[in-house]
């Protein structure tokens, strides 16, 4: 009996220290308390795509590098050594047993056809095309981060408001149950008040799994971890009215970029056309060898000379085509083509664009308007609850007519705060859409 006792009271100290450690786990839980400032920040800092377009930008300036190389000399060095039979040449016996060379060659392009200065073109629109890419990403990243640091005030922001509407609800039900046991109402009315409050807990708990799934959302953009108890700062919505507004979309790094293009497809046609003229360039060096033998019989014996010299030579080469069956031609003409294609791919995105710009003008200031509206009909409910509460005290209104009040006074609140939050990333989006946002 005794070690059944001991096993037991075992089993309980484990399981306090289980419970210990659980709650020292929650206790220790990371919380961070941010601006939607150091929100755009920490999602800057943490995104995957913003470091790969940073790569792509250092990518695109070594490949300028690369390019500018081209107009340089290229020099080279080369080695060679090995063991030849010997050979008799015209009655001379030439030994190269051992035999070496080494040597050093300078080729200087002169003149390319136009190819190396495409191609460094080429390789600055590249460059120029990294770093607007970079510009657009950046701009999506702070679109996300501020959407999903809205959109969880916005919630958070439902769950106090329906903390506040289930006291009310708590405070109602209360009175009803003095009410019923002075048999001043009947037991259908409580039973009433009863459904109202339930239906409350039932969206008191949604709003609290979506405030939590928001919460991850905030979590991901950020790169902290998923348990990370966010507390925002800027909760205070004070909305300035829309300034004057731009329908503008020339800073847009998806128009730059697609300007860009047609003006790499453009120096697309030079490197092409390029195959069709004639290339120079100069060349030099200089070739040493030894451990060269050269035996001459003679009539006092063999005569034995060994070699070991070098020479310098320079060099001019031009190569020009001249029969390609037309290949080169319809290379060229195939390639202004892809011009045509990329100036049509900017006239139609820059359609589309100009669209996007002018909806995200109409969106701010529509949702200003919604924000003014939600605000009044607020002040109006916020009054409206406050007679019929005194009318339904005074035995002037029924409880039916207390209820519809009350949840009008709730989609009411509940509809200012989604304008007021819905009216930030508006803002936020008119920026992105005009190319402003950083």
């Amino acid at each position: 009996m005794k070690k059944i006792e001991i096993g037991r009271k075992m089993r309980r100290v484990a399981l306090l220290a289980t419970v210990c450690a659980v709650a020292a786990g929650a206790g220790a839980q990371e919380r961070l308390t941010l601006s939607v400032a150091e929100c755009r920040k920490m999602a800057l800092a943490h995104n995957e795509d913003l470091a790969k377009a940073d790569n792509a930008v250092r990518q695109a300036e070594l490949d300028k590098a690369v390019a500018f190389a081209g107009y340089l000399p290229k020099v080279d060095a080369t080695a060679m050594g090995g063991y030849v039979s010997d050979m008799d040449m015209m009655g001379m016996e030439l030994q190269m047993r051992g035999l070496y060379m080494a040597g050093i060659s300078l080729t200087q392009p002169l003149y390319a056809g136009g190819q190396l200065k495409a191609g460094n073109k080429l390789a600055d629109i590249g460059r120029e095309c990294a770093e607007e890419n970079r510009r657009k990403t950046r701009m999506e990243v702070i679109a996300d981060a501020d959407r999903a640091y809205w959109n969880y005030i916005s919630v958070s922001r439902k769950v106090r408001m329906l903390d506040a509407y289930k006291q009310q609800m708590d405070t109602l039900y209360a009175q009803m149950e003095a009410s019923l046991a002075a048999e001043m109402i009947t037991e259908n009315d409580l039973m009433r008040v009863s459904a109202k409050r339930s239906e409350i807990d039932y969206q008191w708990q949604k709003a609290r799994n979506g405030a939590n799934l928001c919460r991850l959302a905030l979590c991901n953009v950020l790169g902290c971890g998923l348990e990370t108890a966010i507390e925002p700062t800027d909760t205070a919505l004070v909305l300035n009215p829309p300034a004057q507004m731009t329908a503008s979309t020339a800073l847009r790094p998806e128009l730059q970029l697609l300007q860009k293009q047609v003006e790499a497809k453009e120096q697309q046609v030079k490197m092409t056309r390029a195959d069709m003229l004639p290339k120079l360039a100069l060349m030099g060096g200089y070739l040493y060898y030894g451990n060269v033998d050269v035996k001459t019989p003679t009539e006092n014996g063999v005569f034995t000379q060994s070699l070991d010299d070098g020479f310098a030579q320079v060099m001019a080469s031009v190569s020009i085509p001249i029969l390609h069956w037309g290949e080169n031609f319809r290379k060229v003409k195939k390639a202004r083509l892809d011009v045509e294609n990329a100036k049509l791919e900017l006239q139609k995105n820059a359609n589309l664009m100009d669209i996007e710009v002018r909806q995200a003008v109409q969106n701010v200031t529509d949702g200003y308007r919604l924000v003014e509206t939600a605000q009044l009909t607020c002040r109006q409910a916020d009054e409206s609850l406050r007679v019929m509460r005194d009318r339904y005290r005074n035995a002037m209104c029924s409880l039916t007519d207390l209820l519809d009040t009350q949840s009008q006074w709730q989609q009411a609140q509940s509809n200012l705060i989604e304008a007021q939050a819905q009216y930030k990333i508006y803002e936020t989006e008119y920026l992105k859409a005009t190319g402003t946002l950083e």
